[in-house]
């Protein structure tokens, strides 16, 4: 299985830099039965059924792009340097990041992030460095909020700069649990009154927790995909939210994950057939041609990345061919890719 076999062409203009409005007004390519049809995210009360479950992620994006100076004295004086810094992860003691310059950068030096936040570097590595800030829990929330950006994707950062209004457009409207630095972004197309008719409809909805990582971004270096190693993410399914993924698998109802972040976590918690167990840990699942799915039934996704391992993903869910034909058909009909870009929603 190479890499090329996962790549397509799709012209710039396509990848969306700004959301729909509003957010459930966004398109919805609905793949189900060997059909396509093209939808909008509205047409979910028309499309699923009363007793459907689908499965939410309630991480919360944090402000994770920061913009510092350091100084370093020398024999001219005070050298002060610009730095960018994304937060990753947190660590044992302080947060993992990356650096730009890093190459500048030093053990012991402090970078200040206006009069609200700084930090030390305590460490550097290939990977990155990490990094002590001088407040922790509420207080370095507090601070982030005020210093930090939305950790816009690269292929957004790189046509413009994040500003005020990712704040809301890059966070669900459930968002409640704060250590993710990218955003579930299948999610990003409900709204209140969406989530009104889906209830009034009789669908369930189960809130999980996967703390999307930076590593979602991260290319595939390997031309056998098979021999790629996934970076890992910490998440958590609750006794009750397991317990109604599998009330729901024993009645016969659909479990539809709303992002493929919601589908690798439960997958992960996966202990038979139709079955999940409570989980909290950190998962590296890798998920392509030829995977068993336990528990999945549907995805709602966004358009994905060539050569990017949620291509595989859906890949697994729908075939590679099915694949091939449903991504034609969205950049032949100028759907809009990416974070910020439309949705489907594929029923294998």
């Amino acid at each position: 299985m190479k890499l090329s076999d996962f790549d397509f062409d799709l012209p710039d203009h396509l990848i969306a830099t700004r959301p729909a409005r509003p957010r459930s007004a966004a398109r919805l390519l609905l793949a189900e039965g060997g059909a396509i049809a093209d939808r909008r995210v509205s047409d979910l009360p028309d499309i699923l059924r009363p007793g459907d479950v689908l499965v939410l992620n309630d991480t919360k994006v944090i402000p994770a792009r920061l913009t510092g100076t350091r100084t370093r004295a020398s024999a001219q004086g005070d050298a002060t340097a610009k730095i960018e810094v994304t937060l990753l992860e947190p660590a044992a003691e302080g947060w993992q990041a990356l650096a730009k310059p890093m190459r500048k950068l030093r053990v012991g030096e402090v970078i200040r992030f206006g009069d609200a936040l700084s930090a030390e570097v305590v460490e550097m590595g290939a990977a990155g460095l990490r990094l002590v800030f001088d407040a922790t829990g509420d207080a370095f929330d507090a601070a982030l909020q005020t210093v930090g950006a939305m950790p816009l994707p690269p292929y957004i950062a790189s046509l413009r700069a994040p500003d005020e209004q990712d704040r809301q457009d890059y966070q669900t409207i459930w968002a409640a649990r704060q250590g993710a630095v990218a955003a579930p972004t299948a999610s990003l197309h409900f709204d209140a009154p969406l989530l009104d008719a889906l209830e009034t409809l009789g669908v369930e909805f189960v809130h999980v927790t996967l703390h999307v990582g930076a590593g979602t971004f991260l290319p595939v270096k390997v031309d056998d995909v098979t021999t790629h190693r996934m970076h890992a993410e910490w998440g958590e399914i609750g006794a009750d939210a397991a317990n109604a993924i599998n009330r729901a698998k024993a009645e016969g109802r659909r479990v539809i994950p709303v992002g493929t972040t919601a589908l690798r976590l439960i997958e992960s918690a996966a202990d038979g057939p139709g079955r999940v167990a409570p989980f909290e840990g950190t998962t590296d699942i890798f998920i392509y041609p030829g995977y068993q799915f336990r528990v999945t039934d549907g995805l709602m996704t966004n358009f994905h990345l060539p050569k990017s391992t949620l291509l595989m993903l859906v890949s697994a869910l729908m075939g590679p061919e099915k694949i091939r034909q449903i991504y034609g058909h969205a950049v032949a009909d100028g759907y809009r890719f990416f974070s910020y870009g439309d949705a489907s929603l594929l029923i294998p």
